[in-house]
């Protein structure tokens, strides 16, 4: 009599798997013809995506702030909603916080792609609960996120490779710009200028694809309305341009203004300790809470304000009180750890920025000049510039989004004097100084250019010896006596503190300051490092700033994490030069 044989897990395993092989048979042989039609497959997924994000972030909203609600309610809902929201970021999705942006720029340059399930998922829904709460963040970015983490999650999934993976989260970006500001066009302009960095990048077909998918998904659900309904407006005199450029001076500095004081209250967040982080947003939402008990037009990013600005519907004093209140209530909310992005927040500044000075300019001058709709409207488009370090995406989405093309010029002059003033006083663009407080360090364009160069990868090694972090200076005095290196990791546990060299170690010795630790003699946050794609030439001259001869390799998405260390001597040998330093 047989008896059956219980299953294995291999044969349950290949049972469920069945279709992975000819699947792999059919991506070797028609990888072009799937991936296309996997960019259409995004675009109709993100753009479903962001009209459920529109959606539901409306109906909430409408619950939580009925009208007539009371000034308790006012201060309670962004207080209670950031602190919910502040638990769940903490605890369950710590990649959902903030804008989105900078972490969809370090999935694609520092993560092979990778954007879990999970932190779209939190994205979207904390993201939700926290713009309906009433803070004062937009929902563009965290819809990058989003878009970039399906395009990521599909293509992992269906076994793409980790370069086509790469490729399809700009393909996502695009998607979800288009459909979250109606704006096919400058979707594109926007995935490739800001995500990639780069004009010309080869994804240029498929990301437009996606965003006339996604954008024809809106349409199709949510109609074909430009989201501000503005007048045609006209110069009226060329005495204008003069003003525009006033407009767009006052938006660089505005936009400097902004940046500094936002990552300046942010690193000092970060530098608390972490167990209370689940906390931080609350502060925030305080701050927010409190603002809408006074006026009630803080509350939320403020779309339907700055269409009444566009339209000249505004009164200056209110324009000039909304300026001041959200400028610090978008920062505090921002800074605090709230889920939310900086896109929408930066057009209500430059509206309500744009309408101040054109509301001045037409008491002044009201017959060479329009009134003041005209203004907000260039001066959406200068804080943009000057914040997000974007001039062509601006020029084009203000176009999209208002379908008025006069005020193109004077929109081009008020970006250009932004960008400038901005760049030159803040010369690091927002997203990359973000990423940097979170220990992420995104390629510049000059590193991606030197992809032909020896780089870092292939000269480092791993690791042989360490100083710890809580080490006395005077112990760490006779460990290294006797040791023929020159300079030596230090140590936190498993991440990287710092780099400490021997003539650093006996100097501190010599100031009697034997009891000290080793983490006290190196900055934890801005100690010399190099990476896996850095050139070698790089190294060198890095290590003869910093007069070492040894720094650690570590990776992009966490500064901190070492991957190898590369030394003089290695980048020598890599290009044959002998020790001995003869021909």
């Amino acid at each position: 009599m047989d008896v059956a044989q219980p299953k294995s897990k291999e044969d349950e395993g290949a049972r469920g798997n069945w279709w992975r092989t000819p699947w792999a048979t059919l991506l070797e042989q028609r990888e072009e013809q799937v991936f296309l039609v996997l960019t259409l497959l995004i675009g109709a997924l993100v753009g479903l995506a962001v009209v459920a994000f529109i959606v539901l972030t409306e109906h909430i909203g409408v619950r939580f702030y009925p009208e007539g609600v009371s000034a308790w309610r006012r201060l309670l809902v962004p207080l209670m909603g950031s602190l919910v929201i502040g638990y769940l970021l903490y605890r369950y999705f710590p990649d959902a916080r903030g804008s989105g942006v900078p972490q969809t720029k370090a999935a694609l340059f520092a993560r092979d792609g990778r954007i879990t399930l999970a932190t779209v998922v939190g994205k979207f829904s904390c993201t939700s609960a926290t713009l309906a709460s009433g803070i004062p963040l937009g929902r563009e970015g965290p819809s990058v996120q989003v878009g970039a983490g399906i395009a990521s999650v599909l293509g992992r999934k269906l076994g793409l490779r980790p370069e086509k993976v790469k490729t399809l989260l700009p393909v996502g970006a695009a998607a979800a710009v288009a459909a979250a500001f109606n704006t096919p066009l400058a979707a594109v302009l926007f995935a490739l200028e800001e995500v990639m960095g780069d004009l010309h990048a080869p994804v240029l077909g498929s990301v437009v694809l996606a965003s006339a998918t996604s954008w024809a998904m809106l349409r199709l659900l949510l109609g074909n309305n430009p989201l501000f309904q503005t007048p045609q407006y006209q110069l009226v005199h060329p005495l204008e341009f003069l003003i525009y450029a006033v407009l767009g001076i006052s938006g660089g500095f505005l936009s400097v203004a902004f940046t500094k004081l936002l990552l300046r209250m942010r690193a000092s967040f970060l530098r608390l300790p972490r167990r209370g982080r689940a906390w931080h947003p609350a502060v925030g939402g305080l701050v927010v809470g409190v603002m809408g008990w006074f006026v009630p037009q803080v509350l939320g990013v403020g779309y339907t304000h700055v269409g009444h600005a566009l339209n000249g519907e505004l009164a200056l004093r209110l324009m000039l009180l909304l300026l001041v209140l959200k400028f610090f209530a978008i920062i505090a909310s921002y800074a605090s750890g709230n889920a939310g992005g900086i896109f929408g927040p930066s057009l209500f500044l430059g509206a309500m920025l744009g309408g101040v000075i054109g509301s001045l300019a037409h008491r002044a001058l009201p017959a060479y000049t329009a009134n003041s709709g005209a203004y907000a409207l260039v001066g959406m488009g200068a804080a943009f510039a000057g914040i997000v370090r974007a001039p062509m995406t601006s020029v084009l989405m203000i176009f999209e989004m208002t379908r008025d093309y006069t005020v193109i010029v004077p929109l081009m002059i008020s970006n250009l004097m932004s960008l400038y003033i901005s760049s030159r006083l803040q010369p690091e663009p927002i997203y990359e100084a973000l990423a940097h407080q979170d220990g992420i360090h995104l390629p510049t364009i000059k590193t991606r250019r030197e992809l032909g160069q020896r780089k870092v990868l292939q000269a480092m090694k791993a690791v042989t010896q360490t100083l710890p972090a809580d080490m006395s200076v005077r112990t760490a005095l006779e460990v290294t006596r006797t040791n023929p290196s020159r300079s030596w990791l230090v140590m936190d546990q498993t991440e990287v503190a710092g780099v400490v060299s021997r003539t650093r170690i006996e100097q501190a010795a010599a100031e009697n300051s034997g009891e000290k630790r080793l983490v006290d003699l190196v900055d934890i946050l801005e100690f010399p490092h190099v990476h896996t794609d850095h050139a070698l030439h790089l190294a060198l001259e890095r290590m003869s700033a910093a007069h070492l001869d040894l720094l650690p390799v570590v990776s992009r998405a966490d500064v901190h994490k070492l991957e190898g260390i590369v030394t003089l001597r290695d980048v020598l040998d890599a290009y044959g030069v002998d020790s001995a330093g003869s021909a």
